[in-house]
C-alpha cells in the first residue's frame, strides 16, 4: 500500500488530499522495456450492457491487441461476444473489471459519479474477487490486473486490492470519456497519443460514437508506425501529468463518464 501512495504522490501532487478521497491512478507504459519502439496500449472497460461487434470486428481486421477490463455482470450477459474474445487470445486479453461495477472506495453513502460504492472492506473483496472467478471461468486464466469502476480509487481500497495480489490499473489518456464523446472528439484524443500511452476507451455501448471514433484514431496511429501492446505483457510507470491536463480533462467529467 506505501508503494502505491507513494506513486499517487508522485504522479500528482495536486491528488495528495484527503484519505477518504477518490483519485484516479494515471499510468504510462515503462518504455525502458521497449526501446525505440513507438508503443501504445489500448484498454477497452465492459461494464455492463451489450457487446459493440463493430468496435471488435475493426480490432480483429486490423490485428489491434486490447486488454478488456470485463464485469461479472458483462460476461454473464455476453456469452456470445466472450466466445469471440477468448477465441483471440493473441489479441484480446480479459482481465477484472469488478462483479458488479462498484467503485473501488469504502465507507456507507459514498459514491462516485452517483455509483454507490462499498460500504466496508468486505464487500471490496468481494467486488474483486467475485468478479476475478468470473474471468477465471470466461478464460480458463486467473486475472492479473483489476480496474475498478469509474477507475477512481481511495487509497485504502488501493492498498487491499494491491494486497490480494492485483495490479491496478491505470491509464493516461481517457479515449471516449464514457463513451460519451463524440467520434471526431474520440479521434482526436487518439491522434494526441504519445508512445507509452495508456488508452481507455468502452466496448459495451455498441450506439455510442466510440468504434466510429477508434477507428479513425488507431488507423492514422498505425499509419505513423505505432505498435499496440498488452498490459499482461508489459510493465507501467506513473504518468507525471501537467496540471493543464489535469484541469482539462476534470473539465470534460460528468456523470455520465464512467470507466
Amino acid at each position: 500500500m506505501r508503494r502505491i501512495l507513494l506513486s499517487l504522490l508522485v504522479m500528482c501532487p495536486a491528488l495528495a488530499v484527503a484519505s477518504e478521497h477518490a483519485v484516479e491512478l494515471h499510468q504510462r507504459l515503462d518504455l525502458s522495456e521497449v526501446a525505440g519502439q513507438n508503443v501504445v496500449a489500448l484498454t477497452l472497460d465492459a461494464c455492463s450492457g451489450t457487446f459493440d461487434a463493430d468496435l471488435v470486428r475493426f480490432l480483429i481486421e486490423h490485428r489491434i491487441p486490447a486488454t478488456v477490463f470485463a464485469t461479472r455482470r458483462w460476461l454473464e450477459r455476453n456469452a456470445e461476444a466472450t466466445a469471440i474474445l477468448t477465441a483471440q487470445p493473441d489479441l484480446f486479453d480479459i482481465e477484472d473489471h469488478g462483479a458488479n461495477h462498484v467503485p473501488a472506495v469504502i465507507g456507507v453513502g459514498r459514491r462516485v459519479y452517483g455509483i454507490a460504492g462499498n460500504p466496508d472492506l468486505e464487500h471490496l473483496r468481494q467486488e474483486v474477487s467475485q468478479g476475478a472467478q468470473a474471468v477465471e471461468r470466461a478464460t480458463g486464466s486467473k486475472p492479473r490486473w483489476y480496474r475498478g469502476a469509474t477507475a477512481r480509487y481511495d487509497p485504502q481500497a488501493l492498498g487491499d486490492i494491491e494486497a490480494m495480489g492485483y495490479r491496478i490499473a491505470g491509464f493516461s489518456v481517457n479515449a471516449d470519456a464514457g463513451a460519451t464523446l463524440s467520434a471526431s472528439a474520440v479521434a482526436a484524443r487518439i491522434r494526441a497519443a504519445r508512445s507509452g500511452d495508456i488508452l481507455i476507451a468502452h466496448m459495451n455501448r455498441p450506439r455510442s460514437a466510440t468504434a466510429e471514433g477508434l477507428a479513425q484514431g488507431l488507423s492514422e496511429l498505425q499509419a505513423r508506425g505505432y505498435t499496440f501492446v498488452l498490459l499482461r505483457d508489459e510493465s507501467v510507470v506513473p504518468d507525471r501529468i501537467p496540471r493543464r491536463r489535469l484541469r482539462h480533462a476534470a473539465a470534460l467529467l460528468s456523470p455520465n463518464a464512467q470507466a
